[in-house]
C-alpha cells in the first residue's frame, strides 16, 4: 500500500494562532501555566507508515504539522506546537529557513514538563538543509546546530530542502541568482549517509526533488531516500511523482495540501474550489 503523508496547518483555538505554509497569525497567546483551568479535548489517533531505509524500525505518522510562519512570531508558534502536542501530534515538520527549530524544540521541553508527552521519543521530528549548507563539509555541522537548536539528540527525519546549493552565508528565501550553485549531489548524500551512520538522524531524504533528480540520487546512493516532500493538493496531485515514488517505495509527503491560503505564495483556489465545496456539504464537513 502506497500512503501520501501531510503535512497541515491547522487553527488552534486556544492559542488563537493559524500555522499555514509559512504563515502563523497570532491573535491571542494562551498561558499552559494555566493549562488545570483548561477542559481538556480527545486526543488524534493518527496512522503510521514505516520509512524503508530508516535506521532501525521507524515509523512515521501520515499527519503531520508544519511549523514555518510568515510573519514570524516565537511565541505564538512555540504555543501552537505546545496545543498540538496536547491533542495528540506527534510528527512536526521545521526547517533551519523557517527559524522555527528553536520554539520547537523549547515546546518538546514543556510538554515533557507539563506531562503531555514521556519522553522526546514519543514524537517523529523533521528538519531540513537548507541551501547554504548543501556542501559536503557543511552538511554535518548544519544538523548539529538544527540539534542544538531544538535540544535534540537526534533527529526523525533529515532532508535536503531543496535541490540546489547555494554560497554559504546567510539563510534566506529565494535565493539570489547570482548565488545560486549547482549541488554536488553525490558528496552531499554521501554526508547525508554519515548523518545517519553517527545516529543524528533516524532517516535521510529530500524535498522539492523530481523524478529526474531523484534517479540521480538512487543511481549511487547506498543509502536510498525514504522520503520526498513535495507541495501536492488536491489541484496538484502530481500523479507522475505519485507512482515513481511508489515504484521507488520512497513515501511522498506533501505541503500545503490546503493550498496555503493567505499566504504570499499560496492559493485560494483548493480552499474556495465549488466541487471540494459541494463534497464537503454532502458529508456535513468544511472543505479542510
Amino acid at each position: 500500500m502506497f500512503v501520501v503523508v501531510f503535512i497541515l496547518h491547522v487553527r488552534f483555538p486556544k492559542v488563537g494562532i493559524f500555522v499555514d505554509s509559512f504563515g502563523p497569525v497570532p491573535a491571542r497567546c494562551f498561558s499552559w501555566a494555566h493549562m488545570a483551568d483548561v477542559p481538556q479535548v480527545p486526543t488524534l489517533s493518527i496512522p503510521e507508515v514505516k520509512l524503508s531505509s530508516s535506521s532501525g524500525v521507524r515509523n512515521m505518522p501520515v499527519i503531520g504539522m508544519g511549523t514555518a510562519a510568515d510573519p514570524f512570531d516565537e511565541t505564538a508558534l512555540k504555543e501552537a506546537i505546545l496545543e498540538a502536542i496536547s491533542v495528540g501530534y506527534r510528527h512536526f515538520d521545521a526547517a533551519s529557513l523557517y527559524k522555527s527549530e528553536k520554539p520547537l524544540g523549547e515546546a518538546i521541553a514543556e510538554a515533557i514538563k507539563f506531562g503531555f508527552i514521556a519522553s522526546r521519543d514519543e514524537l517523529f521530528i523533521t528538519s531540513k538543509l537548507w541551501c547554504t549548507d548543501a556542501h559536503p563539509d557543511l552538511v554535518l555541522p548544519a544538523l548539529k546546530n538544527s540539534l542544538r537548536m531544538l535540544q535534540l539528540e537526534y533527529l526523525d527525519l533529515y532532508l535536503i530542502h531543496w535541490p540546489l546549493s547555494a554560497k554559504p552565508g546567510k539563510i534566506g528565501f529565494p535565493v539570489p541568482k547570482d548565488e545560486q550553485l549547482a549541488m554536488d549531489f553525490n558528496s552531499v548524500w554521501a554526508a547525508m549517509e554519515d548523518c545517519l551512520r553517527f545516529g543524528l538522524t533516524k532517516s535521510i531524504g529530500v524535498s522539492n526533488f523530481s523524478c529526474k533528480k531523484l534517479e540521480n540520487i538512487l543511481s549511487f546512493a547506498t543509502i536510498p531516500p525514504s522520503v520526498n516532500q513535495v507541495e501536492i493538493s488536491p489541484l496538484w496531485q502530481q500523479q507522475k511523482l505519485r507512482e515513481f515514488c511508489k515504484s521507488k517505495n520512497i513515501v511522498l509527503t506533501a505541503y500545503s495540501p490546503l493550498g496555503a491560503k493567505g499566504t504570499r505564495w499560496g492559493t485560494n483556489e483548493v480552499m474556495d474550489n465549488e466541487t471540494l465545496k459541494e463534497i464537503a456539504n454532502a458529508h456535513n464537513k468544511t472543505v479542510a
